[in-house]
């Protein structure tokens, strides 16, 4: 897959660098807000929306911001599309405003944001960056989503406020709690590793090979050897 093109961007921010499955950014509105799938299905594409236009902005003008003050500019332009966001979200969906609260507003200084603003989208073209936007706020979806509908299920029987589980199920509250968090991104966070495992087996040693026998330096397996 080429880089850079849409595809490449798209893959790069669901699969390759999730930013919650992979890259492990974001913890506090993923553990926080994620009580629900809606909640984190509504944090997830706020995030999206505005890390997608903020990329747009700050690929425009990347030739433009003095490199002095590039992260004050960018933490303005980030700071516009979150009002813009809330002021939206407050008047069209008042009860997904109220449950996100205050981590609408902290958007701004969420990481991912502006690590892509300035890892990505101050370095390239506009329309990779739009779907670098894209593909890291989908891949946040997907990760607040997936720990929102298992702590959904397992706290309360339902998904999407829909009941699911038999009325002789007893909820499990822990995974409402914020423990409940920790323990499904725990979770999520293995099985991941171990579906990479099974579909790389080199994964888990790195070359294949036990390390009492490597010789490649790179993998610390030749100083290992040398200490014998």
């Amino acid at each position: 897959m080429k880089p850079n093109t849409p595809a490449e961007r798209l893959f790069n921010g669901l699969i390759k660098e999730n930013p919650t499955f992979v890259m492990m950014l974001g913890m506090c509105p993923t553990l926080a807000v994620t009580t629900s799938a809606m909640n984190g299905l509504g944090m997830g594409l706020t995030t999206m929306v505005v890390l997608t236009m903020s990329n747009m902005i700050i690929s425009l003008l990347r030739k433009v911001i003095p490199d002095g003050v590039r992260m004050p500019a960018f933490i303005v332009v980030v700071a516009s599309f979150v009002t813009i966001v809330q002021f939206l979200l407050e008047g069209f969906i008042p009860a997904l405003y109220a449950s996100l609260g205050i981590y609408i507003p902290l958007i701004v200084v969420n990481c991912i944001i502006l690590g892509r603003a300035e890892a990505y989208a101050s370095k390239n073209k506009v329309i990779p960056s739009i779907f670098d936007g894209i593909g890291m706020g989908l891949g946040f979806t997907l990760g607040l989503t997936s720990i929102g509908i298992f702590r959904e299920i397992l706290g309360a029987g339902q998904i999407f406020g829909f009941q699911i589980m038999p009325s002789s199920y007893e909820s499990i509250t822990i995974f409402i709690l914020a423990p409940g968090a920790f323990f499904v991104l725990a979770m999520l966070v293995a099985l991941q590793n171990k579906l990479k495992m099974k579909k790389d087996p080199k994964a888990e040693t790195g070359c294949g090979s036990g390390c009492a026998s490597c010789t490649n330096s790179a993998c610390g397996g030749k100083l290992l050897n040398s200490d014998k």
